[in-house]
Order: C-alpha cells, then sequence, then structure tokens
C-alpha cells in the first residue's frame, strides 16, 4: 500500500504519487505559542488519511487553516489545481473541499430535509431577485430534494425528514452533517474527530459511511484519536506533534514508530523519573528524621530570621 500511496519509503513529509492537497510551510502562531509548523504535506488522492497525534498537536487548528476558517502566519497549499491559501472558507467549499466539525454544526431550528437542501451550493433560488421568480428555481429545488431524500436514506435518516434538527441525538447531528456534506459532491471530505460522542450503536454506521466516501471516489482526511477506527479503515497515517509532521505511512508502521510513540507517551515512558535513592532501606526514616529536625530549627528561629 505504502508504494502505492508514497514517492519511496514512508516519511515525515514524503511526497505522493497523486497528491489531492500539497501544504508548504504552513504555520499559526497564537502570541508565543506556535500552534502548527508544517514544512510539506501532502494529501493522497482517493485515499481515506486519518491524521493523529496527543491533544494540543496542531490537527483542528491545522484543519481550520486548510478549509478557510483561519489565516496562516506563512504558507501556502494547492488543493486539485487551485491555489488556497487566504481564500475564503466559502469559496473553498465551492471547489470541492468539504468540512464536518468536532461540535456538529446542524442548524437546530430547521428541519432535517431543510439542512439538507442548505448543503446544495448551485441553487439559483439563492440570488436575491431569482427568490422573487418561483419558475426558475422550483425545478432545481425538486431535484436537490429528490438528492437529499436519497442521502437520508442512505444514512437511515429518513423517517426522521421533517423533524427539527434539535431533535437528533448528536450521534444522529453527525450523520446529518456528513450527508448534508455530500450535497455538494465533494472532491474532499475532512472530519474532524466523527466518533467523537457517538454511541457505539451508531459508530459502526458511521466507519460504513467513511468507507463508501471512499469507494464513490471521494479523498477522505479526518482527525480521531480513535486507534481501533485508525487501523480499521485508513489507508495513510499522518501523525502530528506540537504543531510538526512527526510520522507517516500505513497504520501498521506508523504505530510502532518510536517519534509516534514519544509524542503519545512522552520521550522519557520507559525511565523511571524518579529517587531511587529513596527505596533503599531506611533511607525514608531518615528522609522524614532530617525533614523533622529541620523544622524545629525552624521553629527556634527568632521571626525576623526565617527562611
Amino acid at each position: 500500500m505504502a508504494n502505492q500511496i508514497s514517492v519511496g519509503e514512508p516519511a515525515p513529509g514524503c511526497k505522493k504519487v497523486d497528491p489531492i492537497l500539497v501544504a508548504k510551510n504552513v504555520t499559526r502562531q497564537f502570541g508565543g505559542l506556535t500552534a502548527v509548523n508544517v514544512e510539506h504535506m501532502e494529501i493522497p488522492r482517493g485515499q481515506i488519511t486519518a491524521l493523529i497525534g496527543p491533544n494540543g498537536a496542531g490537527k483542528t487548528t491545522m484543519f481550520n487553516l486548510l478549509t478557510g476558517f483561519d489565516k496562516p502566519n506563512t504558507g501556502e497549499w494547492v488543493f486539485d489545481g487551485h491555489q488556497l491559501a487566504g481564500v475564503p472558507s466559502y469559496k473553498v467549499a465551492r471547489l470541492g473541499m468539504i468540512r464536518t466539525f468536532q461540535l456538529t454544526k446542524a442548524l437546530s431550528l430547521l428541519t432535517v430535509i431543510d439542512n439538507m437542501r442548505l448543503g446544495d451550493q448551485k441553487n439559483p433560488g439563492e440570488g436575491f431577485l431569482a427568490s422573487f421568480v418561483r419558475p426558475l428555481w422550483k425545478s432545481h429545488e425538486q431535484k436537490i430534494t429528490a438528492k437529499a431524500d436519497e442521502l437520508l436514506k442512505r444514512f437511515k435518516l429518513d423517517a426522521k425528514r421533517e423533524d427539527y434538527a434539535a431533535a437528533l441525538s448528536g450521534g444522529q447531528r453527525k450523520l446529518l452533517e456528513m450527508a448534508r456534506a455530500l450535497m455538494s459532491d465533494p472532491k474532499l471530505v475532512m472530519l474532524d474527530e466523527p466518533m467523537a460522542g457517538v454511541n457505539p450503536a451508531l459508530t459502526q454506521s458511521l466507519l460504513e459511511h467513511i468507507k463508501d466516501l471512499k469507494k464513490n471516489g471521494t479523498t477522505v482526511l479526518f482527525v480521531e484519536h480513535d486507534m481501533h477506527m485508525v487501523r480499521h479503515i485508513s489507508d495513510w497515517v499522518v501523525v502530528m506533534a506540537e504543531g510538526r509532521v512527526v510520522a507517516e505511512g500505513p497504520a501498521d508502521t506508523v504505530m510502532s514508530d518510536q517519534a509516534v510513540i514519544d509524542a503519545y507517551l512522552g520521550a522519557h515512558h520507559d525511565t523511571d523519573l524518579g529517587d531511587d535513592s529513596l527505596l533503599e532501606e531506611g533511607a525514608m526514616d531518615a528522609w522524614r528524621h532530617d525533614r523533622a529536625t529541620g523544622a524545629d530549627r525552624c521553629a527556634d528561629r527568632p521571626a525576623g530570621r526565617r527562611g
């Protein structure tokens, strides 16, 4: 699999055979903190790529930068031949890069079907003047409604069609957000922790839908902390730590990479950093005696001379 995806051996920032997204020298700083410092990262086309790393590694910040929801200090990235640095999020979406959020963005006071209709980006009825002329957009709305119904059935949300989004469970909102993302026929779907807050009954359903995206030719990039899920569905794994890409490769290879183990557990995770001398016989008694003696001496000092 690695030979089919990467050019040469897998390594941090390695080139891909057919990348859909290429990012170079992307940095983002918040005051004195560097949240993202990615020299080079490529996302392979038509594959499922997992972006993993410990909390605070910069994964979601990188998502925000790539999709136009945040602005970098430096850097550039190209998506399917389009330079996207500085491009606002709505234009990024129109080019075929769609994302979901860790906290779902379903519009609670709209019905499920209305949420789905909002996912279409070419509705002529959204123009101010055209909205008053129903014949201009009626046929298109019928078309996108049929597409929305098909997706709701596929995601097993058809029974909730007329319910308000606020009435859905957390897992159902995740499904709705993913289904709505497909309304625009995206080239790249970016999922930010799709399994967060999802009950086990819906986890397998979400996994199957993500794999279906690949079968239909859509590239998937997702952030996830569930390593079992990463192993199960990802073709490629990119690991971030302290804002940098520290490892890349197939899941089984990456999980045994020393840089990844250090990122999650710390560089000294297998070293006892305690004072072993305190474990020797009688050492603790002597330590307690010294502490007590020192405390007595302090108590005997005049108030002005303490410390």
